[in-house]
């Protein structure tokens, strides 16, 4: 289902109209990344949490997906040196593959864990020693999946020029671990620019924003709360 997002009668922008806002716009709009604070999600950690995020279903909408591609082919362009694509089992696959089809570069992909026949690989594909890879996820939460990635490239020989994500959850403990490596990262949308587009849509109300805005201060602090006020209810 895709959601009308109408932009008629609606306030005027308070901030700039940027590409974080307008691909934060296109997963709202296919429901690929859903807000609900009012009845929060359960993650895999069992984290209550006011968002949930599904950036697969971006792939089935070929106008969208061609409006992502366009984006990381323009954050690529920041690191001319790239020799190779690497996507993040199993969500960065596609893109990455996306991506080194746009670019003309070889592609691989890395494992969550080494494959437990044959040659056990960690990085399926060919890379030439040394190359210098950009690496592609889908989704940065805590950015432990991709630094494990990047950590298998390094392992391999290779360079690290930077990791790619669609979205990311802006949490700073993602900061924290991406700056401990040394590694760069980048995305095309992110929570806050999501909030903005959200609330202009009226997705979401001006309590609900704020609401929202202290989430990703604090997940584990929220989830508390959120999971307290469900008991008093």
């Amino acid at each position: 289902m895709i959601i009308n997002l109408n932009f008629v009668n609606l306030p005027p922008l308070r901030h700039k109209m940027t590409i974080a806002h307008k691909i934060a716009d296109r997963l709202l709009e296919i429901q690929s990344v859903k807000l609900n604070p009012g009845q929060a999600y359960t993650w895999a950690s069992g984290l209550k949490s006011p968002i949930y995020c599904d950036n697969r279903k971006v792939l089935s909408y070929p106008k969208i997906r061609s409006e992502i591609v366009d984006g990381f082919v323009s954050l690529a362009n920041q690191y001319p040196d790239t020799g190779a694509i690497a996507g993040v089992a199993t969500a960065g696959i596609a893109w990455g593959a996306l991506l080194a089809e746009h670019l003309n570069l070889p592609f691989c992909y890395v494992r969550s864990k080494p494959k437990e026949h044959g040659l056990k690989n960690m990085i399926e594909g060919h890379l030439e020693p040394g190359a210098k890879v950009l690496v592609i996820e889908d989704l940065i939460s805590t950015g432990g999946s991709s630094i494990e990635a990047c950590q298998a490239i390094l392992a391999g020989g290779f360079q690290i020029e930077g990791v790619l994500a669609i979205f990311q959850y802006e949490f700073g403990i993602a900061k924290q671990k991406f700056a401990e490596k040394s590694l760069k990262f980048q995305s095309l949308s992110h929570f806050t620019a999501l909030l903005e587009q959200a609330l202009l849509h009226k997705i979401i109300t001006s309590n609900e924003y704020e609401n929202l805005k202290s989430w990703n201060l604090d997940p584990q602090k929220w989830s508390e709360d959120y999971q307290l006020k469900q008991l008093t209810i």
